[in-house]
């Protein structure tokens, strides 16, 4: 049992996974605590473009034009 624990313990062919997994994850937490910011930068963005578009309609003048 000793050696099979010695073994376990030497044993490094999981360690780029583990790797992988603490990166994935980090990245994962540092998303989640930035999305607010980036979230509120696309909004405001968004409603500064809609009120521009939404300035440049002109309705037309009124009266048919027929004969």
């Amino acid at each position: 049992m000793r050696s099979l624990i010695g073994l376990f313990l030497r044993d490094e062919s999981g360690q780029d996974i583990i790797e992988y997994a603490l990166l994935t994850a980090s990245i994962g937490i540092a998303g989640i605590l930035l999305w607010p910011g980036i979230e509120a930068s696309i909004r405001t963005t968004y409603q500064n473009f809609d009120q521009n578009t939404q300035n440049l309609y002109a309705p037309p003048p009124p009266g048919g034009g027929g004969s």
